[in-house]
């Protein structure tokens, strides 16, 4: 069987979660310290995007706020993602997902600036969209319909109202920004097709380094995050 990257990429978000579960992210009921905590494991926050942390608009993609968060989150993808994997290949996926989710981040640093923020929506929202907009072009094969355009609309628009209800707590500007962004996808890339291939080989081939180079810039970061995490907790 084919190796797909849909599952490397629930299998490196679980094993995240887990890390995150015996740290005692979800445990602790002190809101700082919360928030070092996901700021460790790393959650996107404005004000540390502001002053370097460039890497976190990606590090945050593989962050969860809770179980029910990730098995939504997982859930999503598995579905979404392995349909779009399978028509487009890894390397278009792999771009796709990436690309969107930074995307997705990026408007929540603008719309969200101030707040922490974690978890793979935007991604998600780039694959639907991906999608969605591919149901549009002449060239799509009809057996895609059922997952592709028009068909696709009652889930994009019940969450993105539930999104805009009061209490909800949820980025509809990740969601957005992540839906958006791979609709242009959706228009240009071509399904099914071999063309151009060592071109989307070298962009994923760029975007998996840039993943790997995050996490690099993260981990030489944890002593002092756990310094900070000793501080607070001694006095």
């Amino acid at each position: 069987m084919r190796k797909r990257a849909v599952y490397f990429i629930l299998l490196f978000n679980a094993f995240i979660f887990v890390m995150m579960t015996f740290s005692g992210v979800f445990s602790t009921r002190d809101p700082v310290l919360q928030m070092l905590l996901l700021l460790r494991y790393g959650a996107q926050y404005g004000p540390r995007v502001d002053a370097g942390d460039w890497f976190r608009l990606i590090t945050a993609l593989f962050v969860h706020g809770g179980i029910l968060h990730i098995l939504f989150n997982s859930y999503a993808l598995y579905y979404f993602g392995l349909i779009v994997e399978d028509i487009y290949g890894t390397e278009k996926f792999l771009v796709g997902y990436f690309f969107t989710g930074i995307v997705g981040n990026l408007a929540t640093h603008v719309f969200y600036h101030d707040t922490i923020s974690v978890g793979a929506s935007g991604a998600i929202f780039g694959l639907i969209g991906i999608l969605f907009a591919a149901g549009f072009r002449k060239d799509t094969p009809f057996f895609m319909k059922p997952v592709t355009g028009v068909s696709l609309l009652p889930i994009i628009l019940i969450n993105v109202v539930y999104g805009f209800l009061p209490g909800t707590n949820i980025n509809n500007a990740a969601h957005l920004g992540g839906f958006l962004s791979g609709m242009l996808l959706g228009y240009t890339m071509s399904s099914f097709s071999w063309k151009r291939r060592t071109l989307w080989r070298v962009l994923a081939i760029v975007v998996v380094s840039l993943v790997v180079l995050s996490y690099v810039f993260l981990i030489r970061q944890i002593p002092e995050i756990d310094e900070a995490i000793r501080r607070f907790k001694a006095g």
